[in-house]
C-alpha cells in the first residue's frame, strides 16, 4: 500500500475514533479524551490510537477503563463512517507526550526566567 494512502486511511481514522470518542464517552467522568496519532499495521487490520486523558487523576483512570468498554461501539461508528475492504480492530495506548512536552516547555520557561533575574 502506498504510503501517501495510508496517510491519508490514518487521518482519517484519527477523525472518525475521535468523533466517536466525543459521542460515546462522558466528559465529566472520563475527563476530555483526545486522539493524538493513529498508527495502522499496512494490511489495515490492526490499528493503534495513541490517546490523552485530561482531568483529575481519577478522571484518567476511568477514561482509559471507558475507551475499553466503548471500544465496540467505537469500530461500529467506524464501520459505518469509513469504507474500507478490512476495518481495523482497535487498541488504544495511553499517550503522555503532550503531558510530557508542557513539563518541558515549563521548566525551558523557569530556566528562563532566572537568567532574566540574574541580569
Amino acid at each position: 500500500m502506498s504510503s501517501h494512502r495510508l496517510e491519508r486511511v490514518r487521518e482519517l481514522l484519527k477523525r472518525e475514533v475521535g468523533e466517536a470518542i466525543r459521542r460515546a464517552m462522558p466528559v465529566d467522568e472520563a475527563g476530555v479524551v483526545t486522539v493524538n496519532e493513529i498508527e495502522v499495521t499496512g494490511d489495515l487490520r490492526q490499528a493503534t490510537a495513541y490517546v490523552s486523558v485530561f482531568g483529575s487523576a481519577e478522571q484518567k483512570k476511568t477514561g482509559l477503563r471507558l475507551l475499553e468498554e466503548c471500544r465496540p461501539r467505537i469500530q461500529d461508528h467506524i464501520a459505518k463512517a469509513v469504507i474500507l475492504k478490512y476495518i481495523p480492530s482497535l487498541r488504544f495506548v495511553a499517550d503522555d507526550s503532550i503531558a510530557r512536552g508542557n513539563r518541558v516547555l515549563s521548566i525551558l520557561d523557569e530556566i528562563e526566567n532566572a537568567d532574566k533575574s540574574r541580569q
